[in-house]
């Protein structure tokens, strides 16, 4: 009355090995889609941020720097005046003197 299993267990261990052949293949699109999706992602911040940095432009003075050329301004405007000063009183002497 035997008449064997209605699976055998080669069967069931090549289903169970193609389920999970079927398993790993599946994941692994899924994880191709989530890298593609990743990468997509990650370019549209480098993106938003290269074009935040092009906005902002690189600090080329400094305080001491400005400083200095603020005293050298200074300084020559101080004498510029000095000398007209200078000037203006010789012309003021020789025309009240004729």
């Amino acid at each position: 009355m035997s008449k064997g299993p209605l699976v055998t267990r080669t069967e069931l261990r090549r289903r169970k090995e193609e389920a999970d052949k079927e398993a790993q293949r599946l994941f692994e699109q899924e994880q191709r889609e989530a890298d593609k999706e990743y990468r997509k992602k990650e370019k549209e911040i480098s993106n938003f941020y290269r074009k935040e940095h092009k906005k902002q432009k690189e600090v080329t003075k400094s305080r001491s720097n400005e400083q200095t050329k603020i005293r050298e301004r200074s300084n020559t405007l101080t004498k510029a005046i000095i000398v007209v000063a200078i000037l203006l009183a010789i012309v003021i002497f020789i025309v009240l003197n004729l």
